[in-house]
């Protein structure tokens, strides 16, 4: 019988994910208190509290505030000061759910740490794989991409072969607190989805009003400050030029905004860094898969081709509609998550 260490947050998915393991597995909950609210306990860990003792399984609180802080809310704002539009998930899952947690729950002398992430880790003896869930439009595969096979290989994500009716189903059969509760989907440490608010009040990021200009670098009106706009944004803009126009790009260092015409947003060959392959091993030659820019994103067929110090670059057989530099570009065989990085400029 394996120990399991389940991150627990109180709320459905977490909590059904327990009680799929608990039948053939030594069950405890885990629950990280990652950002200070001011209100005391943290809902989500007296929640996780609640549901440990409704399944009878030990619980355990872990205090990664301050790791939280310097790995996730820094370089989120970071990002935006450097003129990116960040994906703080990513960097979670990969220092503080599956790095910080796994580490404690391996110090306790558990052999993998579950989560509730709609998902499939593959185990084929030496080498561990992420694939696509059962349901698919709960697909949580493309925020996973930063893991390591050492991670990897003390994970398991039951929810996988389930369809988020069928958690339900279930958290409702155990009177689960969240059994009926609407998701989120805002980042947890922006509840109230204002991402210009909290750079300004926590992170103490200033924003500068600066120049719209156009692609050949003629002032069109100014803008509230770059950190505002994100790639291919249209609505918004508080400036009326007769007709619809896009972000085209952001530089930080002069706090300009570039607008144009949307068929200025399409690109085919997108540069990335931070690159990581799923297997653990850099492919010596280019290799043809499917690739997505943004979680809701559609696969499209692709050419990846690593170039070393872990970045690489992909070609798109169709030009890619606003590729933003800091999202992540995910890439895929079929059903396997073969990898990404994060978009850049060259």
């Amino acid at each position: 019988m394996s120990k399991v260490m389940v991150a627990m947050s109180g709320g459905v998915d977490s909590s059904v994910a327990a009680v799929l393991l608990k039948t053939e597995n030594s069950v405890v909950g885990g629950t990280l208190c990652l950002f200070d609210k001011g209100e005391g306990i943290p809902k989500e860990v007296e929640l996780a509290k609640k549901v440990c003792n409704m399944l009878s399984i030990e619980h355990f609180t872990f205090d990664k505030r301050e790791l939280f802080e310097r790995k996730v809310i820094d370089r989120f704002a970071d990002d935006y000061n450097n003129g990116l539009t960040p994906n703080p998930c990513v960097e979670c899952n990969k220092h503080i759910k599956f790095g910080a947690l796994l580490d404690e729950a391996l110090n306790l002398g558990a052999d993998y740490i579950a989560t509730g992430h709609y998902s499939r880790i593959v185990h084929d003896g030496d080498i561990s794989l992420i694939s696509r869930p059962e349901d698919i439009k709960k697909d949580q595969t493309y925020v996973l991409w930063r893991l390591s096979q050492n991670q990897l290989k003390h994970i398991l994500m039951p929810l996988g072969d389930y369809s988020k009716s069928k958690v339900r189903e279930i958290a409702e059969e155990y009177n689960f607190p969240s059994a009926k509760a609407k998701e989120s989907q805002d980042i947890c440490f922006v509840p109230d989805g204002d991402y210009a608010k909290f750079l300004k009040e926590y992170c103490g990021v200033n924003f500068k009003k600066g120049e719209y200009v156009d692609i050949n670098g003629k002032l069109l009106g100014e803008h509230s400050g770059h950190q505002n706009y994100t790639i291919g944004q249209r609505k918004g803009l508080g400036i009326a030029l007769g007709k619809p126009q896009f972000v085209i790009s952001k530089d930080p260092i002069t706090n300009q905004v570039v607008l144009s015409d949307e068929e200025y947003l399409f690109s085919r060959r997108i540069y990335l860094r931070e690159v990581n392959f799923m297997s653990g091993k850099i492919p010596e030659k280019p290799f043809l898969c499917t690739a997505k820019l943004r979680y809701s994103a559609k696969d499209t067929p692709c050419r990846v081709e690593a170039l070393g110090n872990d970045t690489a670059v992909i070609e798109f057989d169709n030009p890619q509609r606003a590729a933003t530099f800091g999202q992540s570009a995910v890439f895929y065989d079929g059903e396997f998550l073969l990898g990404g990085g994060i978009i850049s400029k060259e």
